[in-house]
């Protein structure tokens, strides 16, 4: 199966990605830590390195796929053709697709977590609360199924309601 998470920087995703990773024994390919390996590479912050860290995730992805493996892809995923990727490669692979989106309902906790944040990567600077505030207006309608998932609630419940979801393949 495919798992790709979607949602704003700061929402919880991750956090989400990881517990869903350890409940189900699947691997996370995490788009942020490739883009910044790309900067590292000395490619410039400048050049589409957000699609090239896509790119190498997706590859990565289809071959554990390809092997019979569930794999969850840990990005942003707030446009149509980032989502169009992940639904190919499912059909590519002929793999069941489930879309985890990750809100955070508490606008202050979102913020705070944002700001605390440091994953100890230089090559790429963290988004603002001002950035994540303009992603938030870039973020495309959705056509896919889904289910939406507040961080704000309990962390039990949030891995209970994405598990459930992956497994029935319908939103609880």
């Amino acid at each position: 199966m495919l798992i790709a998470m979607a949602g704003l920087p700061g929402s919880g995703k991750s956090f989400v990605a990881y517990r869903l990773a350890s409940a189900l024994g699947a691997p996370v390919l995490s788009v942020d830590p490739v883009e910044a390996a790309i900067v590292r590479a000395g490619v410039d912050p400048a050049e589409p390195v957000g699609l090239a860290a896509y790119v190498v995730v997706e590859a990565l992805a289809r071959d554990l796929l390809e092997l019979g493996q569930t794999v969850i892809v840990d990005a942003v995923n707030a446009v149509e053709p980032a989502r169009r990727m992940w639904r190919e490669l499912a059909a590519h692979t002929a793999t069941p697709l489930r879309f985890v989106e990750v809100v955070c309902g508490d606008v202050e906790l979102h913020r705070g977590r944002l700001e605390a944040r440091d994953r100890g990567e230089r090559a790429l600077q963290e988004p603002s609360w001002a950035d994540v505030l303009k992603r938030h207006t870039e973020f495309e309608d959705w056509t896919d199924a889904r289910v939406v998932l507040d961080t704000a609630d309990e962390p039990e419940t949030v891995l209970a309601r994405a598990l459930t979801y992956i497994e029935a393949g319908s939103a609880p």
